[in-house]
């Protein structure tokens, strides 16, 4: 009788522990319905870009002029609230991507470029989560002269819920 009690207070007791990790390791949850997105591009042999579409609550985007660079911004919105915003530099070819909602929640930006008619993938990036109200991270590319970049920002690590992009005829240009 005691062992079975033991026995079945060590099966509850691992079905709880399991339950805690299980728990404390599940993954943020998705946006439903997703941001509402919005892209601008900005042709930056006409640069130094500011003001207008580009300004936001953060930091203000601004484009250094890029001969036959194209730039773009875009941004994530729920409702009248920014939750983040993604900006391709050509003239530096960086990549910004910013999580301004500290929701519990990110999203993942997948980007590739095409260039001599190869496709390459730079990798998904996400800002860290920190309990900062904007979290930022900034990857550093070196592209080819005049490289289509795609960029794609979903809601889940697995990229099956596409928020929006700029790629195809509208990509970003190195």
């Amino acid at each position: 009788m005691g062992i079975t009690r033991r026995f079945t207070g060590l099966l509850a007791g691992a079905a709880l522990a399991a339950g805690a990790l299980f728990a404390t390791a599940a993954p943020a949850q998705a946006y439903s319905p997703n941001p509402t997105f919005h892209a601008y591009y900005y042709d930056t042999d006409g640069c130094p870009c500011s003001g207008g579409n580009l300004t936001d609550p953060f930091d203000n985007t601004y484009f250094a002029q890029d001969a036959s660079g194209y730039a773009v911004k875009m941004e994530l919105t729920k409702g009248s609230a920014f939750v983040g915003k993604v900006e391709f530099h050509p003239n530096d070819e960086k990549l910004w991507v910013y999580d301004t909602a500290n929701d519990g929640d990110t999203f993942y930006v997948k980007v590739s470029y095409t260039s001599g008619g190869t496709t390459r993938n730079l990798g998904t990036f996400s800002p860290p989560g920190t309990s900062a109200v904007v979290d930022y991270e900034v990857e550093d590319f070196d592209l080819p002269e005049g490289a289509y970049v795609d960029i794609s920002v979903y809601d889940d690590a697995g990229l099956t819920d596409l928020i929006g992009a700029a790629r195809g005829t509208g990509a970003a240009i190195a």
